[in-house]
């Protein structure tokens, strides 16, 4: 069996029926399709939709408009369909490669046109084989990914590593656009399969190698309060729980990375205490690496609390930003205070973490580490103090607050809000480049961003917030997307080979 390189879907499998007398806007897709549709498209498996001579003209049209929208050809077979193979090997070239014919199991006659061409019926409910290998019955749409990797896998003789991948439909779109995600294997051997929740995750995982994870996209909620473990104090949806367990007994395959890894970057306390380490790193007369000076509060009432800012090396303004870091509805919401009395009535969550306002000249450096590569980009970011004290006066002495993966605070004054970043900061970037290996032996993960501002005056480098499993979308997809197999892959064999 050779590797999957067109997809033809039986008409019945797509189309949900349109009510009596009602035209062909009303035939939609059935549920599940129209994402399935999208995978396949941006793993660059060529897709198609087919429809015999008895079906209605309402529901070609409704067929030929769906093909259009999602970018599949679509073809007639008919009883006799070695004219329709021809015409579709002249359609997508026949450079080898398997065609998946998928049909319902309620059609009432599957034909197979080619010797590469192989059947998949779906609606079986035990899902197997046939006796001449010729047809494999699955028993829902949503299992065709699995199938078309695990044929994909075979091709290769076994040598190909399965990386299953779990995130929000939305951060997988926006991976899968940018070609991360192929079915096909990557030129370092590796195949990509989407690990859904609506199926059971036991079976899915049985020809897995590899999980990928986006963790953070399950969480319900953080009890920063609590004195147990970080683990226990973190509550996961129903699925991602059973993720959770099937992943620490991952006999069978292989993490990326451990739910242990990456507790520390949700816990802006716990990753300000990291980047103390960081001082190891400063050589006399170089550059000064560090994370900001910083405070944690639990009543912004405090009685001491201004006593407490200057002997944590903090002065106005500052920011306020929650403890928890990600994975909750209000982990982004922040306030920029100018003054004690600021404090009162603040509405970022508590516990919080002041941390020290730093001068960056409106330049942002955002790093994203990929295995042993490091990649960075430089963005706009919040103006100096002297700019936002004039927003804080004109808002009637009112702390800024922002929602910081919504909008920052800018420089209104600009005359060009905005525009491309002119860099003119020094940045120091191998001084970075070492901190961004060491926080991967810290840290112990393998796909990780970290944002950095130098400091006007000083020069210092800052390093003000950590995340796991960035999208990277700043960095060329044919430089990143390589890189981030890379990185995956050397994961993989580093563990392999000290296990």
């Amino acid at each position: 069996m050779s590797s999957v390189r067109g997809v033809i879907f039986d008409e019945s499998l797509l189309l949900l029926s349109a009510a009596p007398n009602e035209n062909d806007a009303s035939f939609q897709l059935l549920s599940g399709a129209s994402c399935l549709l999208r995978k396949l498209h941006h793993s660059k498996i060529r897709t198609g939709v087919s429809y015999g001579l008895g079906l209605s003209s309402d529901k070609v049209i409704a067929l030929k408009r769906i093909a259009t929208e999602y970018l599949c050809d679509c073809f007639l077979l008919d009883a006799s369909v070695d004219g329709a193979a021809n015409e579709i090997n002249q359609a997508w070239g026949d450079k080898g490669g398997s065609i998946l014919y998928v049909v319902s199991e309620k059609k009432d006659a599957f034909h197979k046109p080619s010797s590469h061409w192989m059947i998949i019926v779906v609606g079986v409910e035990s899902a197997s084989v046939s006796d001449n290998s010729s047809i494999l019955y699955i028993n829902r749409l949503e299992e065709l990914p699995m199938a078309i990797c695990q044929l994909n896998k075979k091709a290769t003789g076994n040598n190909a590593l399965m990386v299953g991948y779990v995130m929000k439909p939305s951060r997988e779109e926006d991976f899968s656009k940018r070609g991360a995600f192929p079915m096909n294997p990557t030129p370092n051997g590796l195949i990509f399969v989407p690990l859904t929740f609506e199926m059971p995750l036991s079976s899915q995982l049985q020809g897995v190698d590899i999980v990928l994870h986006k963790a953070t996209d399950e969480i319900k909620s953080i009890n920063l309060g609590s004195n147990s473990d970080f683990s226990n104090r973190i509550t996961f949806t129903s699925r991602m729980q059973e993720l959770q367990r099937l992943m620490e007994d991952h006999s069978n395959f292989f993490v990326i990375d451990p739910l242990d890894n990456i507790y520390p970057v949700l816990d802006r306390l716990k990753i300000q205490l990291v980047l103390r380490g960081l001082q190891d790193l400063n050589a006399e007369g170089g550059h000064t690496i560090r994370g900001p000076h910083f405070l944690k509060v639990n009543d912004f009432n405090e009685s001491d609390l201004a006593q407490r800012l200057p002997e944590a090396k903090l002065s106005f303004p500052c920011i306020v930003k929650p403890q928890v870091a990600c994975g909750v509805a209000d982990a982004h919401s922040m306030a920029i205070v100018f003054e004690i009395e600021d404090f009162k009535h603040l509405s970022v969550p508590l516990p919080a973490i002041v941390q020290e306002y730093i001068n960056h000249s409106s330049t942002l450096f955002k790093f994203y580490v990929l295995g042993e590569t490091v990649f960075h980009a430089i963005k706009k970011s919040i103006p100096n103090s002297s700019t936002l004290r004039k927003s804080y006066e004109r808002n009637s002495l009112k702390p800024i607050s922002f929602d910081s993966l919504k909008s920052l605070p800018t420089n209104t004054e600009s005359p060009h809000p905005g525009d491309a970043v002119s860099c003119k900061v020094d940045l120091d970037l191998e001084l970075v480049k070492d901190a961004a290996k060491w926080l991967a032996r810290t840290l112990d993960l393998t796909i990780f961003g970290f944002d950095v501002v130098v400091q006007e005056g000083t020069g210092d480098h800052v390093i003000v917030d950590v995340n796991y499993l960035p999208s990277f979308k700043e960095v060329d997809n044919d430089i990143a997307i390589p890189a981030f197999w890379v990185a995956i892959k050397m994961k993989y064999e580093l563990r392999a080979s000290t296990s």
